[in-house]
Order: C-alpha cells, then sequence, then structure tokens
C-alpha cells in the first residue's frame, strides 16, 4: 500500500496553494490548487530540454545562460552538468519558496544546483530579464534562453502573449547573442507556436523524449546571425498569468 503525501511547506499565490508533498524517502512533487506541476519522478523532459540547448554552448568562451522557471531544479542541474566552469546562469522564478525548497529540503535531489558558483537566482518573471536583455543589449544578452515553465506554448494562445506571442519571440530573439539557443518545453506540438516562431526567424527542431505514456515536447530554436523576422511587431507583449 503506497505511503500518504505528506505537506512539507506550502504558501498562497495569485494562483492558488502552492505546495512542496514529500511520500517516503525519495518522492516529492509541487502542486498549485491542487494541480501537479512536477515530480521528482518524472522529469526526463526537462533534461532533455536542458541537455539539448547546452551542448551547444560547449565551444563557447564564458556562456551566459537564462533558465525560466526553477521548479525542483532538475532543469537547473541538467545544465550546469553540460556546461563549462566558466558559464553563467540566471535562472528565473516567481515564488521565493521554490528557491527555499531546492536550498533546502528537495537540494538533494540535484546535489544542491541552486549553490553552485555559476547560479544566480532571479526572483522575477523571465520575460521581464528577456526584455532587459534585447533593450540592453550588448553583454546583458544570452547565449540560450531555456523555458521550462508549467504552462508551456498551447493552442489558443493570443497573439500577444507575454512568453510565446508574436512580440515575446521578436524580443527573445534580440536577447540572444548571434548563434543562440532558444529552448521551449510544452506539453503538447503546437502548430499555431511554430508558426509563430517562424514568423520571427526561427529554424527550430523539436523531440518528444521518452517511451509512451505523456511525451511532452521540447522545441530547440535559433535565428541565423542575418536572420530577420518576417513579420514586424512593435506592440509590447501583454501579461498573462502563469
Amino acid at each position: 500500500m503506497a505511503k500518504p503525501w505528506q505537506v512539507l511547506d506550502n504558501v498562497d499565490t495569485d494562483e492558488g496553494l502552492l505546495e512542496l508533498r514529500q511520500r517516503g524517502d525519495k518522492d516529492f512533487l509541487i502542486t498549485i490548487d491542487n494541480r501537479v506541476l512536477m515530480t521528482s519522478s518524472a522529469n526526463r523532459s526537462e533534461l532533455v530540454l536542458s541537455e539539448l540547448a547546452c551542448r551547444a554552448m560547449q565551444n563557447r568562451t564564458n556562456p551566459r545562460v537564462l533558465i525560466g522557471g526553477l521548479g525542483m531544479g532538475y532543469t537547473l542541474k541538467a545544465a550546469l552538468d553540460h556546461l563549462a566552469a566558466d558559464a553563467s546562469v540566471v535562472v528565473a522564478e516567481l515564488n521565493p519558496v521554490v528557491h527555499k525548497w531546492c536550498s533546502g529540503p528537495i537540494a538533494h535531489l540535484t546535489d544542491g544546483a541552486v549553490n553552485d558558483p555559476r547560479v544566480t537566482v532571479e526572483i522575477a518573471d523571465v520575460a521581464t530579464l528577456i526584455t532587459n536583455a534585447a533593450i540592453q543589449g550588448g553583454e546583458t544578452r544570452f547565449d540560450a534562453i531555456i523555458l521550462d515553465l508549467y504552462e508551456g506554448p498551447h493552442e489558443g494562445d493570443e497573439e500577444y502573449d507575454h512568453l510565446y506571442g508574436d512580440a515575446a519571440l521578436e524580443l527573445s530573439g534580440s536577447a540572444l547573442r548571434p548563434g543562440g539557443v532558444f529552448a521551449i518545453w510544452s506539453e503538447d506540438p503546437d502548430k499555431s507556436f511554430e508558426k509563430r516562431l517562424t514568423n520571427a526567424g526561427f529554424s527550430f527542431s523539436k523531440e518528444r523524449p521518452g517511451r509512451g505514456g505523456r511525451r511532452h515536447v521540447v522545441y530547440i530554436a535559433g535565428r541565423s546571425k542575418t536572420a530577420t523576422p518576417r513579420r514586424g511587431h512593435t506592440n509590447s507583449p501583454k501579461r498573462k498569468k502563469r
């Protein structure tokens, strides 16, 4: 008989009660409003997301990487495992309690990845950091942007979605250094998102890691050094609750 889940910690958020739960010695999960966001036992697609994005950074000097979403830290750990000692990784996380969990009760799951000297955790919306890098340019831009958020692109996204809409993709392209990588986790393939990526000047590949069951999607996108968007968008991306 399976042991019951025990709540280790929780905090109220705009989207409902955010909880860290544990069952036995090894099983952990994070929920929001009783919706399971991530578990310690199912993270294959997150690992592949980081691995594919960071593999391209191996020949770069001082690569700079932005990760949107800390979660349990698996995406961050996979990035660190494939980045050199001179890399720097900025993680944008909306909820400070998630940072506390990754530094405390679930730190052992990733060998304390958040405490790696290459890592800086910003309590901020990743869209804000992308916008700042796009506007400021220069050394503030990133070699890779990895979005591993519990709500990826999906059918029905508005044109001006603040992360996956037309204007947001334009900003992500501008926030990347030449030859940079834009990696996105998605629950399912999304043809409308793929069209928006192409319209923003990205070429991309997609993977569906794992075998059997629910297989999520990993998009790996990039712009050539001379690529320009097919359509111009000057509107600022509207914010959408996440």
